[in-house]
């Protein structure tokens, strides 16, 4: 077992009528009837044409778009341990809410997952709490204590997808290598977190022009893009050609982070990259204002850094968009911005931003951001969402025209510390299916009616 199926998985019975359905990967780009039988898509039909079988809802989506549902390779469910901020409940509620059928659970929980007994709970947890489909990646090394490596062979027969220290860097070299050495044994892959504290010391903003008239200490982009460097370097020396490393650098920050994977790329090294929205669409200026909300790590950096992020994922230097949905309590935010801990949420938001921030002013193409935003679980060896008949029904409806405001109504999240609140953002979920379950329905949506 990987992935956790969520609680509703394969009960789904709908007809969902005249949506606009886009699937780059198919090749879809069309209006269509589209049948879910037990979960699985039954048919693709001409407008108008599908036979509603008996129990279907029927699903109005005529001026909707109908796309793959999303795939987050990097959220902080913050279970165990955290649950005033986060659970796997209210996580996985937030992601279905923001269209995502699959999320990725980091290890740096309290106690960390580090041991298969803290994984096999969690699958137990999930099994029974989940909205959508849930992996988890334990440690590298114990206690994330960038020392001794976990017991990756146990953890991977456990159902690990891959081992990541996030939320802190393996800043020994030697260690790194240790667990390329041992990735040829078990697989999975090696997701980074990049940083050298060493350079960013006890920074809490992006160094530069902005940090410099707040006078609050900076972690410069050197402190990310050495690392990415290095160990891209380390991942080719431990390749042999018939198996190589696996690396996934985690929420790219710069342009020489891009520049470092695209070299490693067309050197043929094995490594993927993710980056995140906020770093798409925001920029130092954001923090100007000192909201803890923009604070997080690694930080928003320049315009041109921004830029070059979405280059890179124009490109497919960056391989996927990933949330690093990451919640606090509110009490934990409501601090001076030096004392505050990093992170925002993500999940709830995450299509919406890009989508109006790049997609509305033609920066990016609608079927680019659908193919990196369904790509987290190709990064990690696995499958991508699919709008083709007999595939698993995970599958959301968007409304590209409607326009809300973040936090307005709430959140489904049990955090709130979001750097897009109060913006007003264009295209909102209505309908998520994950893995063939009704995982979400937007509050005011209703179905046409059911038959049977």
């Amino acid at each position: 077992m990987q992935l956790v199926p969520p609680t509703a998985a394969g009960t789904a019975e709908l007809v969902i009528r005249g949506a606009h359905v886009r699937d780059p990967r198919e090749r879809i780009d069309a209006i269509h009837d589209v049948v879910v039988r037990k979960g699985r898509i039954a048919e693709l039909c001409a407008p108008g044409a599908a036979a509603v079988p008996d129990g279907a809802q029927v699903v109005d989506g005529q001026g909707r778009h109908l796309l793959p549902a999303f795939v987050d390779p990097h959220v902080h469910l913050r279970t165990p341990g955290q649950e005033h901020k986060e659970d796997i409940e209210t996580g996985t509620r937030a992601a279905a809410a923001g269209g995502f059928c699959a999320v990725v659970a980091m290890p740096n929980t309290d106690p960390v997952v580090d041991s298969a007994p803290i994984l096999r709970s969690l699958q137990e947890a999930a099994a029974r709490d989940a909205r959508v489909a849930v992996g988890f990646m334990p440690a590298i090394t114990r206690g994330l204590a960038g020392a001794a490596l976990t017991e990756m062979a146990e953890l991977r027969e456990q159902g690990a997808l891959g081992f990541t220290d996030d939320g802190r860097p393996v800043v020994s070299a030697g260690v790194l290598r240790r667990a390329l050495q041992y990735q040829r044994l078990c697989g999975g892959v090696l997701a980074l977190h990049e940083e050298d504290p060493s350079l960013s010391g006890s920074g809490a903003m992006h160094e530069g022009e902005v940090s410099a008239l707040l006078g609050v200490a900076g972690i410069p982009s050197v402190s990310e893009s050495t690392m990415v460097a290095r160990d891209a370097e380390l991942a080719e020396y431990e390749s042999p050609p018939s198996q190589p490393s696996r690396l996934h650098f985690q929420h790219l920050s710069c342009a020489a982070s891009v520049r470092a994977v695209a070299g490693a790329k067309a050197r043929g090294v094995g490594v993927t990259a993710e980056v995140t929205p906020h770093h798409l669409c925001l920029t130092q200026e954001a923090v100007r204002t000192l909201d803890t909300r923009m604070k997080m790590n690694p930080p928003l950096r320049t315009e041109a850094d921004r830029q070059a992020l979405v280059d890179g994922l124009r490109s497919g230097v960056v391989d996927c968009i990933a949330t690093d949905h990451a919640p606090h309590a509110r009490d934990e935010k409501e601090v001076p911005f030096e004392q505050a801990p990093m992170g925002t949420t993500g999940l709830e938001t995450a299509f919406a931003a890009v989508f109006t921030d790049l997609v509305l002013p033609g920066v990016l193409t609608l079927a680019c951001v659908v193919e990196r935003m369904t790509s987290g679980l190709e990064v990690l060896g696995l499958w991508a969402p699919r709008v083709a008949v007999g595939e698993e029904a995970n599958l959301v409806l968007v409304d590209l025209d409607a326009e809300w405001q973040v936090g307005e109504d709430g959140y489904e999240s049990r955090s709130e510390n979001c750097c897009f609140a109060g913006r007003r953002l264009r295209g909102r979920v209505l309908l998520t299916v994950a893995d063939g379950g009704v995982a979400y329905r937007e509050r005011a949506f209703s179905v046409v009616g059911a038959r049977g």
